[in-house]
């Protein structure tokens, strides 16, 4: 927070900030070499949380993005994200700024940039007024978005209809979940936070675990192996796909698979799952079809403005999953909310045992104690020998 803080004073001050460029139009994959001290360059049309959250994470000295980080769609989260944490935003910079090197060295002269000693683009530097202002007037734009996530969900029922109603097209794969509690993890919101408050639910309930992409290495990250990874390989690690996990690679429905060439290249055993939709929906219906007791979610979406933050047509394939498999889906944060660690008999038994050896050892070496003890016991005695003489 120090950092950020510095940062912030630094850019009120000097009114310039610099550093090397880091370009790319899919920020998730910018996110994974972002330093610190770097410039992110980015073509994010409506900056979602996950998004701004991993920007945060790598601490750039600024983000500018070529898009507009509100549209005005709807209230995205992103934005406000970063100012919060004290990182600049240049906003709508135009598709000019993409052109920048790898690696350039660029300084941004307060809504200006800069690189090769002549001015690139020229933009909107967001702020707080900036970004309060442009969310409230994006709230208007929610019942377009409403009806079209709307139209989307009943074309994805068209198109899946066999698999949500009758689990057409499953793949079999050899990992049991009959009865078993499933756990499923998307790096999303909150999944650090979420998957560290369940760790009594996890100790004492051992639930099978699906990384989604990403989730298989946040499992990893906190010490957990999972036993299986779904998911288009876009932002898997390569340890992850060699841990030993069921890989199911997400294909498109017309078969078409990207990530498949990927874990074949690496070796890895594999099957592959044609659907429309997300993988994390993927990775639900796969866990319903399979027999699992529970489904408990980690990081995924729930509400409709995450939905709409995930900006893609496809997540209206979420909220038909969620129906499908309502019964057995909970939220992480339920789980983590309602679930109280039991104790079971034995240890109550072996907890009180381990009492009373301590308060009979803290007796026996003190006087008083012993004079207790040797009472106690002529006591006991002469209570056995009134038992026996009633038989």
């Amino acid at each position: 927070m120090a950092s950020k803080l510095w940062r912030k004073k630094k850019v009120v001050a000097e009114g310039t900030l610099a550093g090397p460029a880091r370009v790319d139009a899919r920020t998730k994959n910018l996110t994974r070499r972002l330093q610190v001290g770097d410039v992110a360059i980015i073509n994010h049309t409506d900056l979602d949380r996950v998004a701004a959250e991993n920007l945060v994470a790598a601490q750039p000295v600024a983000v500018l993005n070529a898009a507009k980080s509100i549209s005005g769609r709807y209230p995205n989260l992103g934005p406000a994200i970063l100012e919060e944490a004290g990182i600049p935003l240049i906003d709508d910079l135009g598709p000019e700024i993409m052109d920048i090197s790898e690696g350039q060295w660029v300084d941004i002269d307060g809504a200006r940039v800069v690189a090769g000693g002549r001015v690139i683009a020229e933009g909107t530097l967001q702020t707080a007024q900036s970004i309060a202002r442009d969310s409230e007037a994006a709230r208007a734009g929610m019942t377009v978005q409403l009806r079209a996530f709307a139209a989307n969900t009943l074309e994805y029922l068209n198109e899946e209809q066999g698999l949500i109603l009758d689990g057409v097209g499953i793949p079999d794969i050899r990992t049991s979940m009959e009865h078993r509690h499933v756990l499923v993890v998307v790096r999303g919101y909150d999944y650090r936070e979420d998957l560290r408050a369940l760790r009594p639910y996890i100790r004492e309930n051992r639930p099978l675990m699906i990384g989604v992409d990403g989730g298989a290495d946040a499992l990893l990250e906190l010490g957990y192996t999972p036993d299986i990874i779904v998911g288009d390989m876009d932002s898997v690690s390569d340890k992850a796909l060699r841990c030993g996990a069921e890989v199911v690679v997400h294909a498109y429905r017309d078969g078409r698979a990207p990530g498949k060439k990927r874990v074949e290249d690496l070796g890895v055993d594999h099957v592959v799952f044609p659907a429309t939709g997300t993988s994390e929906d993927v990775a639900m219906l796969l866990a319903d079809s399979k027999g699992a007791k529970l489904i408990v979610a980690v990081g995924t979406h729930n509400t409709i403005l995450e939905f709409l933050d995930k900006g893609r047509a496809g997540m209206a394939s979420t909220f038909l999953t969620r129906l499908v498999v309502g019964g057995k889906l909970i939220d992480a944060k339920g789980v983590s909310r309602l679930y109280r660690s039991s104790i079971s008999n034995w240890m109550l038994v072996a907890l009180i045992l381990a009492g009373v050896f301590a308060l009979f050892a803290a007796l026996a070496v003190t006087g008083a104690g012993q004079t207790f003890l040797s009472v106690l016991t002529t006591r006991l005695g002469d209570l056995a020998e009134w038992f026996r003489n009633l038989f």
